[in-house]
């Protein structure tokens, strides 16, 4: 299987990582290229356990079910594809690790086939765009929400 990832530091908790990984009704209003969410159905917790995405990317708009794996959480949090209209995988795992100076060490990994085959060196340069532009807008999630909860007075 060929899995590509990258990693960032992210200067907010594993938690606020994580809950900001799991918020995925909002990805619209922050993550690049998705276009809508539906969450189909919740786990026993009531996080997103299985969820419909609509993206563009590339000139292009895809459609793709997950389901989610919580085994870890809130150490890591990890999908698998279980349809999709132009991928036929689309599975991926995003892992939190405390790093220094009380910050987040975020590591994304995704594993993606689309129903018609790209050489290799496209799909690879494509994976790592995805991944680069989740970790960044991740990070601008997570300090902006942080940013926002000091402005309200909410964190103590």
């Amino acid at each position: 299987m060929d899995i590509t990832s990258d990693s960032k530091e992210i200067p907010a908790s594993i938690d606020a990582c994580f809950r900001a990984v799991i918020e995925v009704e909002s990805y619209p209003a922050w993550a690049t290229d998705v276009r809508s969410v539906q969450v189909v159905e919740h786990d026993a917790e009531g996080r997103p356990l299985k969820v419909a995405f609509r993206t563009g990317a590339f000139g292009r708009s895809a459609s793709y079910t997950l389901l989610y794996d919580y085994s870890d959480a809130p150490h890591s949090i990890s999908w698998s594809q279980t349809a999709g209209d132009i991928t036929s995988k689309m599975d991926g795992r995003y892992t939190f690790d405390r790093g220094a100076n009380e910050t987040t060490h975020v590591t994304y990994e995704l594993s993606a086939e689309l129903i018609v085959p790209l050489p290799s060196f496209v799909k690879r340069r494509a994976e790592v765009k995805i991944i680069r532009t989740a970790l960044d807008d991740l990070a601008e999630r997570v300090q902006s929400h942080a940013s926002d909860e000091l402005a309200d007075g909410s964190l103590s």
